[in-house]
């Protein structure tokens, strides 16, 4: 999940599919964070809505649509809770665009 957090989605897709490509990819990602940490604070500024919120909502109560709601997009919020997250097709969207949603919303 850093990796989707820190605005990678593909790499963060294939970290998942291969369990941190069996391991050696945390061992990588030891190094590459603080890198990944200071790109990630330039390119997303902070704003309204606290991305670290939207997150932790998203990982824990994402199937629910918490992080939706905290977003303002409540229709969608309430659809992700009736759906189980849009039958997880939804939540694995937010994962991809979580950070682009969020600037957008705190541009605005």
């Amino acid at each position: 999940m850093h990796r989707f957090y820190y605005g990678k989605p593909i790499s963060g897709t294939i970290w998942f599919l291969t369990l941190g490509l069996c391991g050696f990819g945390w061992l990588i990602d030891l190094l590459l964070i603080p890198g990944m940490d200071r790109e990630a604070s330039i390119r997303f500024a902070p704003g309204a809505k606290d991305y670290n919120t939207a997150w932790l909502l998203l990982v824990f109560l994402g199937l629910f649509g918490a992080h939706r709601i905290y977003m303002g997009k409540w229709l969608t919020g309430i659809l992700y809770f009736c759906t189980g997250g849009l039958l997880l097709f939804g939540w694995l969207y937010d994962l991809w665009t979580l950070n682009d949603q969020l600037t957008v919303i705190n541009a605005g």
